[in-house]
């Protein structure tokens, strides 16, 4: 049997939503990851989620979105596709090796998927929207488990956390994607 080629892609609309332009502050960045999830329900091109790995200067390194049921994929959740997109594009599989810093933005607090890689993947700084108890209240999607001291856990390595960035704006897309009949996509 002939090892299958894994290929993931990303909706072609991504480049246009993310821009050009640097994003200077932490409520630019998550308003971003905010935006790329709407737009991916609003689109029905996958899930209610977005992220972005930012560099120190705010420039978009890479973006992603949720798109485990278009590709038939479980890991292929936000954070995950922004980490896969930001590595491919620097040709790292750490992206802080080069000494810089990087940031990664997510419309929703990482699922335990998505907490585990952010061990490896080399960012400095975590963003977060909504909590994963508005998600599992909002909304179907199980976010498994974390540690009791998740948040102490990723800052023993060197990873700051802020989260509840705009909290409601985030939460606002799991309602619109219940009242898109997300499960139908």
């Amino acid at each position: 049997m002939p090892v299958p080629a894994i290929t993931l892609t990303l909706p072609d609309w991504i480049d246009e939503e993310v821009g050009s332009r640097a994003y200077a502050s932490d409520e630019e960045r998550v308003a971003l990851a905010i935006r790329l999830s709407r737009r991916n329900v609003a689109e029905r091109t996958g899930g209610p989620f977005g992220a972005a790995v930012f560099d120190e200067a705010g420039h978009v390194v890479a973006a992603g979105v949720n798109r485990v049921m278009p590709e038939h994929c479980s890991v292929a959740h936000a954070e995950m596709m922004a980490f896969l997109a930001a590595q491919a594009r620097t040709k790292r599989w750490r992206l802080n090796d080069d000494g810089r810093r990087y940031t990664l933005a997510t419309s929703a607090q990482p699922c335990c998927q998505c907490y585990g890689a952010s061990f490896w993947a080399g960012i400095d700084e975590l963003l977060i929207g909504a909590r994963s108890s508005d998600v599992m209240a909002l909304s179907e999607f199980d976010e498994g488990p974390l540690p009791a001291d998740w948040i102490g856990e990723l800052e023993k390595r060197g990873i700051a956390v802020r989260r509840d960035i705009l909290r409601d704006e985030a939460c606002d897309v799991f309602r619109f994607y219940a009242q898109m009949d997300g499960a139908s996509y």
